[in-house]
């Protein structure tokens, strides 16, 4: 069950000028569900992608890569649920390929105006035949409205699909940004498995593309784990089709830049915590913000080191104030001249730990209070510097070990 995650509406979903959807059921892994979906350009978009960091990428991931850096104007997406394509070493690239070709023969493209994309069971053999038997289908679906639809054939193991929309005047023009993301388990967004696709209708000069997607990814999908697990098929990308009514931006820090960052960057934080709140298994949504630091990096290490351990999760699924964790996890994270003395430690408004201890006025029953509820922030104050970051996470639960020892079945 989600933590404080309902369903979107497609009515406040807004269509984005130059971006039409189409969705089928193709079979891939399971009958009966969509599981095929295409996006359609209109000429005249700039797109960039920021992908997973693992070095075991999958084939798409790979292509995507390709394809983006030839830079021949990207006019279409597919994307599969089922299969993740990854480790299927030559056979794989080979049909990822297939995909694209005769999505672009379909088309009147070039393959490589083409982007693939893969979520699903990574070391099985991509079903190709599938995916081109059910292109026409997904052509013939494309339309405006449809983000709700692809948001929902994009899932694997989520409960609730996840689409939000903005709007934000620029210059006068009206700019309307939506975005999709899928994830559940293997998420550590390290550019889990994680697919996002954010569109607007904003001008944005191509060249800025590729920084305003890394700023997003690292201000939002980079700042979240469930399991600490990095993908083979990481993928978050943003595209831009340049229909709005006003000038094209050309720098990210003048007044149109900062508008368009902002409003993005909102949309990429609630997209990238939604993939949180429906962790497998998650009943606890969790906020770790670290203070105090002598760099951000600092304070993240500090952050993933509760995020990730084993202990910390499920100590917060029980609601046990078995406190003790967090600070041996601050403590093992690998700053070597950390001072425990000047450490500080917050369950919302509860003072937990102090000066190396226990804080004086600490009970025991303040902090269960505070875990039972299903939305949590804990505080690290490090008192090195001024440096500060935050990361979400969520708990870790018997559902979770079930999710994944049957995952393939």
């Amino acid at each position: 069950m989600a933590v404080h995650l309902s369903a979107p509406n497609p009515a406040e979903l807004f269509p984005i000028a130059g971006v039409r959807l189409g969705v089928t059921e193709a079979g891939i892994r399971k009958a009966n569900r969509k599981d095929l979906t295409v996006v359609l350009l209109d000429a005249g978009a700039s797109v960039a992608g920021v992908f997973t960091q693992n070095r075991f990428c999958a084939a798409p991931v790979q292509i995507c890569r390709d394809h983006l850096a030839l830079a021949q104007g990207i006019r279409a997406m597919v994307i599969n649920t089922g299969n993740a394509n990854a480790g299927t070493g030559a056979d794989g690239l080979a049909r990822a390929q297939q995909s694209c070709a005769v999505l672009a023969g379909k088309l009147g493209l070039n393959a490589q105006q083409v982007l693939p994309f893969s979520t699903g069971v990574i070391m099985e053999t991509l079903p190709v035949e599938r995916i081109v038997d059910g292109l026409d289908a997904a052509i013939a679906d494309a339309r405006s409205d449809h983000w709700l639809r692809a948001a929902e054939a994009i899932m694997t193991t989520d409960t609730v699909p996840k689409a939000f929309s903005t709007q934000v005047l620029i210059d006068g023009a009206l700019v309307s940004i939506t975005g999709i993301s899928k994830g559940a388990g293997m998420i550590r967004p390290n550019m889990a498995t994680m697919l996002g696709f954010m569109a607007t209708d904003a001008c944005v000069a191509p060249a800025l593309m590729k920084q305003l997607a890394t700023e997003l990814a690292d201000g939002s999908f980079n700042r979240v784990t469930v399991d600490g697990d990095t993908s083979t098929n990481d993928s978050f990308v943003v595209m831009a089709t340049n229909q709005a009514a006003h000038a094209p931006i050309t720098s990210l820090d003048n007044a149109a830049g900062l508008a368009l960052r902002a409003a993005m960057m909102g949309m990429a934080q609630k997209m990238a915590q939604a993939i949180v709140r429906d962790g497998e298994g998650a009943t606890k949504f969790i906020t770790l913000q670290v203070e105090g630091g002598d760099t951000q990096a600092e304070c993240r290490q500090v952050a993933y080191a509760i995020a990730h351990s084993p202990l910390v999760k499920t100590a917060f699924f029980a609601s046990d104030p078995n406190l003790g964790r967090i600070l041996a996890a601050v403590g093992y994270c690998g700053i070597a001249d950390l001072d425990q003395t000047r450490i500080d430690l917050y369950l919302d408004e509860v003072h937990v730990a102090t000066g190396g201890g226990r804080h004086p006025t600490y009970r025991e029953e303040d902090g269960q209070r505070v875990m039972q509820q299903s939305d949590i922030t804990v505080r690290v104050l490090l008192g090195r510097g001024t440096a500060s970051d935050t990361v979400w996470t969520c708990d870790l639960s018997h559902d979770y070990v079930s999710i994944n020892a049957d995952y393939r079945s």
